[in-house]
């Protein structure tokens, strides 16, 4: 996990020192890598939290504040922030690995 973050500054690095040879394609390359970076954190930020979606769907409420539509709608929101938490903590793992198929996919 901390091996791929350290590889991609490694390789972000890399092509900031390559500017010199090719300015333009070395910008476009490390702009196209932040939008990679972007999309696979919010894509691990969005498959965490629909893997947490059943664990909180069992719970039963309580009355006079609890059950109807809004809380529906509010464990919804919360399970998404605990994902986009997850993901900004870059424990999984899973946005390198979908960073990296991302990229290998552009180079072919």
């Amino acid at each position: 996990m901390l091996d791929g973050a350290l590889q991609a500054q490694a390789t972000m690095a890399t092509e900031a020192a390559r500017a010199d040879a090719n300015p333009l394609s070395s910008a476009r390359r490390f702009r196209d890598q932040a939008r990679a970076a972007a999309a696979a954190r919010d894509f691990e930020a969005f498959f965490l939290s629909q893997m947490m979606q059943p664990m909180f769907q069992g719970l039963s409420t309580e009355p006079p504040f609890g059950g109807g539509h809004a809380e529906e709608v509010w464990r919804s929101l919360m399970v998404d922030e605990y994902g986009k938490m997850m993901a900004a903590s870059g424990r999984t793992g899973i946005a390198d690995a979908v960073m990296r198929a991302m990229l290998a996919e552009q180079e072919v």
